[in-house]
């Protein structure tokens, strides 16, 4: 009996110390077989640091135009879904309104928000992509030419040539910007604005200049303290909310309507190409294609607020708005096709780029205006009113 229990405990023994060195063992190798796919190649449920790209508007803390910019970056950090991320600076947070595009060029930024116009110093042909000579075509229209006509590769093309290392979209058609804001009764023809001394840019600036105005261009934090100096004594800048927010019925109490200096104008959306580059395909989709989607929600945006300051600026702030004689359009049409032939006679690029928009506008804005409805008449009928223009 000692015999057969001695052999029973011994048996017992081996089989507790089998079973232990098998825990071990699958415990064991558990642990390696988690680790492994850790240290090589990370699992999707790990989490990962998003890339981080760091924005500035070329607009003021109180400026629409941040909102809209805004608009843009919140499409882009919600899609991404925690792997791309945009931070978005005021203007002046790194560089000024006009050095965006060297600063995204160069790496200073990693993008920007802002209007071609504002580095057509480089190039005249840059104002073609905003605010360049009408064509008959509006700036919906227009931007139908960047997107589907062929000027995003005339565009890149020109950043090629300059050399600016820079993938840009474009986003939101603006409305027609206002001929702007005098002391005095505006002009009513050609002759009454030569010697006025007025902020525009880009080509309109130009053109403004071959019309007999002394030209100034300034970002626009910049044009009221310039009015108060004494710098210039009229200006536009693009909107009634802009207008209104940086105080523009505080310098001046007339507001004129409709012009052709800056008739069809788009936001561009820039990147460092190199860091646009490196991004995965569909991160690279995400940023052209917020671009488009952000397009309609700043057009909606302008127009509940431009058409409610326009409100405020005429019954709160007593502020006289008209709208811009017919002798103001035909002279600037005049003065277009000055510049328009000098600049063409001048650089073959940017008779290239004209007359592609010109060709695209030929016919897209045939068709508009051939089935348009009068939306004035219809306007006139609902609200039993005539208006006065």
């Amino acid at each position: 009996m000692k015999t057969i229990e001695k052999a029973s405990t011994t048996v017992s023994t081996e089989k507790v110390e089998a079973s232990s060195s098998r825990r071990k063992f699958f415990k064991k190798a558990g642990t390696v077989a988690v680790a492994a796919p850790l240290a090589g190649f990370p699992m999707i449920s790990v989490a990962q640091s998003p890339v981080v790209l760091k924005m500035q508007g070329a607009w003021g803390a109180n400026d629409i135009f941040n909102e809209m910019a805004q608009q843009y970056v919140a499409k882009v950090n919600e899609m991404a879904g925690g792997r791309l991320r945009i931070d978005y600076l005021t203007a002046g947070s790194v560089v000024k309104p006009f050095e965006v595009t060297d600063a995204v060029s160069n790496g200073v930024l990693d993008a920007g928000h802002t209007v071609a116009v504002y580095w057509y110093g480089k190039s005249k042909v840059a104002s073609l992509f905003g605010s360049g000579p009408v064509t008959g075509a509006n700036a919906e229209q227009t931007l139908g030419w960047i997107q589907k006509g062929g000027g995003i590769e005339l565009y890149d093309q020109l950043l090629q040539e300059l050399k600016l290392n820079i993938k840009g979209f474009f986003a939101f058609p603006m409305p027609v910007q206002p001929f702007g804001w005098f002391k005095n009764m505006p002009p009513q023809n050609g002759k009454e604005m030569v010697g006025y001394k007025y902020r525009t840019v880009g080509l309109a600036a130009d053109m403004l200049q071959e019309m007999g105005m002394k030209v100034t261009q300034l970002p626009g934090g910049e044009i009221v303290p310039a009015m108060e100096r004494g710098v210039i004594d009229a200006f536009e800048y693009n909107n009634p909310t802009s207008d209104r927010r940086f105080g523009a019925q505080d310098v001046a109490k007339y507001y004129s309507m409709g012009s052709f200096h800056q008739a069809m104008e788009f936001f561009e959306i820039v990147f460092n190409k190199t860091k646009y580059n490196a991004l995965a395909p569909d991160l690279q989709a995400i940023l052209k294609y917020a671009a488009e989607a952000a397009s309609s929600s700043n057009t909606w945006t302008a127009q509940d607020n431009y058409s409610r300051d326009l409100q405020e600026l005429i019954v709160k702030d007593k502020v006289r708005v008209v709208r811009t004689p017919k002798a103001i359009f035909e002279a600037q049409l005049a003065a277009w096709d000055k510049i328009s032939a000098r600049l063409e006679a001048a650089d073959p690029f940017f008779k290239k780029v004209a007359e592609s928009q010109k060709a695209w506008a030929r016919r897209v804005a045939y068709y508009g205006f051939l089935n348009d409805a009068d939306y004035k008449a219809a306007y006139e009928h609902v609200f039993k009113t005539k208006l006065p223009f």
